[in-house]
């Protein structure tokens, strides 16, 4: 595998209906140096079988999830990259492609982490259920007003990373797409450089949704007083869990 400015890591389910829409805006909208990941469960997702048909003008790298659920399925992902800035996203998001780009420019300025934010200004939430909207809303709020954290959008999964966030901070969470806010509020607390862009949100057409509050709730909620105690605990850097052998000041951004 050649290295690249970016790695892209896909989880699929079934996505064979979204994966090609998601793969040609990608031809058509980003410019930056790219290979993909695509992350499944079973030999048997149509997913594959679509992509056997098919050729692009970018690296695709089939990787099988070693053990079961989408956050399985996005650490086996990320365990094979090494670009110095990978992004995660989902199979349905061929409408923000347009996007990444501008992503990789912000995290290319010194952020070390790029939020894609639906409630930022420009970004959309459209369809969908209400009270999922409510959740968001409500979630992004909490975080962003009262914890401090600096995105307007602290729920949405799909955000790139730097290199010394993959690198350094260690993940402890074990459900969903929970990683996304576990990583967001280490970062605040560690104080290294968040910034986002606008996104856009529409109520997927095909395929089967793997996002299920109830599940995983409690698993959101450890990261929410996690990052309330950073501003009104005063937690400091240095009760930031990081990988074994590594130290806060060792890994500057890229820029």
């Amino acid at each position: 595998m050649k290295n690249q400015n970016l790695d892209i890591v896909i989880p699929v389910y079934n996505e064979g209906e979204n994966i090609l829409d998601l793969f040609r805006a990608f031809e058509k909208e980003v410019q930056t140096p790219f290979r993909v990941f695509v992350c499944y469960d079973f030999d048997e997702d149509n997913t594959l079988s679509v992509l056997k048909n098919e050729t692009f003008d970018f690296e695709i790298v089939p990787v099988k999830n070693r053990g079961k659920g989408v956050q399985s399925a996005i650490m086996s992902g990320l365990d094979m990259t090494n670009a110095p800035a990978v992004l995660v996203l989902g199979a349905d998001e061929a409408n923000n492609a347009s996007m990444i780009d501008g992503m990789y420019a912000k995290l290319k300025e010194g952020n070390d982490i790029i939020v894609a934010s639906r409630l930022a200004k420009g970004g959309e939430m459209s369809g969908g259920p209400r009270l999922k909207s409510l959740v968001v809303r409500l979630g992004s709020f909490i975080l962003h007003r009262l914890a401090g954290v600096p995105a307007t959008d602290a729920t949405y999964a799909w955000r790139m990373f730097s290199r010394r966030v993959l690198d350094m901070i260690q993940i402890e969470s074990t459900e969903g797409f929970t990683y996304a806010i576990e990583l967001l509020v280490k970062c605040h607390r560690l104080k290294w450089p968040v910034a986002e862009v606008p996104a856009r949100w529409i109520m997927r057409k095909s395929g089967q949704s793997r996002f299920n509050l109830k599940k995983w709730f409690p698993h959101y909620a450890k990261w929410f007083f996690y990052a309330l105690a950073t501003s009104y605990l005063r937690k400091s850097p240095g009760t930031v869990q990081l990988k074994p052998g590594r130290s806060a000041d060792r890994i500057m951004p890229i820029g």
